[in-house]
């Protein structure tokens, strides 16, 4: 018997039904801050990926070349596809741009719970304004969506030019080991490396930016920035929103990739894979041969949110199995058109077996049948039953779609 492909999943339909109902609240928040939907294809030019992130990372992706030659892969994130598809159509349009997204992902690693190797992201991006307001909204609308998903989570927001301030100066290798350390707190071996190459003093200097939780703290480690009053503008709009967060001026991961501003969100229950959000401000567009425009966004990391969620019930929805005798059939048939144009879930009865056969199989996933039989046919009515309680009563058509409906389910 085949098996699905390692780190993929299969849904069934209650699952498919709770991730519908997450992705739609999602998809909904977003539109009501004014973001447009967009789709780029599931591949792409493998240089694509291996412009920004080096020929490493082809290691981590799926990669084809195809008949014609090209070297292709499968997208390992969008936020690179969604800035070619800027630079090949989006410069003419008036910015900024609020574009959000929705799709699946590929990347050859280890399968773990809430990592897997087709994997879903929920991304915005907002491309085109270099503003404090601009960074600050994508912080808002980043938790804004993952509150209307109902998980408990934290943020943490921080700047990079904390960091770049701190290692101003280093050699990059060495910038990397350091945030490397800093980005696991593993406050022991840094102090070992920044000892063996004699700054003893920056450890207890980064450690403590790790630490502090107010501005005023950051500033006093750092000393005078250039992206000083920025930040203080981005936390004062934050604070002014209402946004719950912790600084965390030591966020170290990104500086290759971010230019400011870099927020995360971890969820409460989900162990050590526990960061279900991530973003910032970039500019990423000149790699691609377009101009060298400011943009933030973030990804959600969609299986991990449904993972943090548990047992979601999905939504009810009430379902009407019709079944009918062959002298009813044309009525049956325009009793279940009526039932899904009033938004009511009907399926016909498929199996030609009898009234009781088929009330019998309806009982197994139906709420409700709608009895038709020839003297119905001819009466222009249905025979209603209620399938939990065992109750029927012949009514109107109109009538009894009220009564579905009025169960409260649908």
């Amino acid at each position: 018997m085949l098996q699905k492909p390692r780190g993929t999943r299969d849904f069934l339909p209650d699952e498919m039904e709770r991730r519908r109902q997450v992705e739609g609240q999602m998809r909904d928040s977003a539109r009501k801050w004014g973001y447009r939907e967009v789709s780029t294809p599931e591949f792409e030019e493998l240089e694509l990926f291996t412009i920004r992130s080096g020929e490493g990372i082809v290691q981590e992706m799926y990669v084809f070349e195809d008949k014609g030659g090209r070297k292709l892969a499968l997208r390992p994130e969008i936020t690179a596809p969604v800035l070619r598809m800027y630079v090949n159509e989006g410069r003419v349009l008036p910015k900024p741009l609020r574009w959000f997204y929705f799709a699946d992902c590929f990347r050859y690693e280890r399968p773990q719970k809430g990592r897997y190797r087709q994997f879903w992201q929920f991304g915005v991006e907002l491309i085109g304004a270099d503003t404090a307001m601009a960074e600050a909204e994508t912080i808002m609308l980043g938790t804004d969506l993952l509150d209307k998903s109902g998980i408990s989570f934290s943020t943490h927001v921080g700047h990079l030019g904390f960091m770049r301030k701190m290692l101003s100066g280093l050699d990059p290798g060495v910038q990397h080991k350091i945030r490397m350390h800093l980005d696991k707190k593993d406050f022991d071996a840094l102090e070992a490396y920044l000892d063996d190459l004699k700054m003893p003093d920056l450890t207890g200097s980064l450690v403590n930016l790790v630490q502090c939780r107010t501005l005023e703290d950051a500033f006093a480690i750092t000393g005078e920035m250039p992206d000083k009053e920025r930040i203080i503008e981005i936390f004062s709009i934050l604070d002014a929103a209402g946004v719950k967060y912790t600084l965390n001026a030591g966020i170290a991961r990104g500086l290759d990739y971010y230019t400011g501003m870099v927020f995360e969100c971890f969820a409460q229950n989900l162990g050590a894979e526990n960061q279900v959000l991530g973003g910032g401000a970039y500019r990423l567009a000149h790699l691609f041969g377009g101009d060298d425009i400011p943009s933030s966004g973030f990804a959600i990391g969609f299986d991990r949110v449904m993972v943090a969620l548990g047992d979601l019930p999905p939504q009810e929805e009430m379902t009407v199995r019709i079944v009918n005798t062959p002298q009813g059939r044309n009525w049956a048939l325009e009793t279940a058109k009526y039932f899904r144009e009033s938004g009511i879930r009907a399926e016909m009865d498929l199996s030609s077996k009898s009234i009781g056969a088929q009330l019998s199989n309806a009982g197994k996933s139906a709420d409700y049948a709608v009895i038709i039989g020839e003297r119905e046919a001819i009466a222009r009515v249905v025979m209603l039953k209620d399938l939990k309680s065992g109750v029927q009563q012949e009514m109107s058509l109109e009538s009894a779609a009220t009564e579905v409906f009025g169960s409260g389910a649908c």
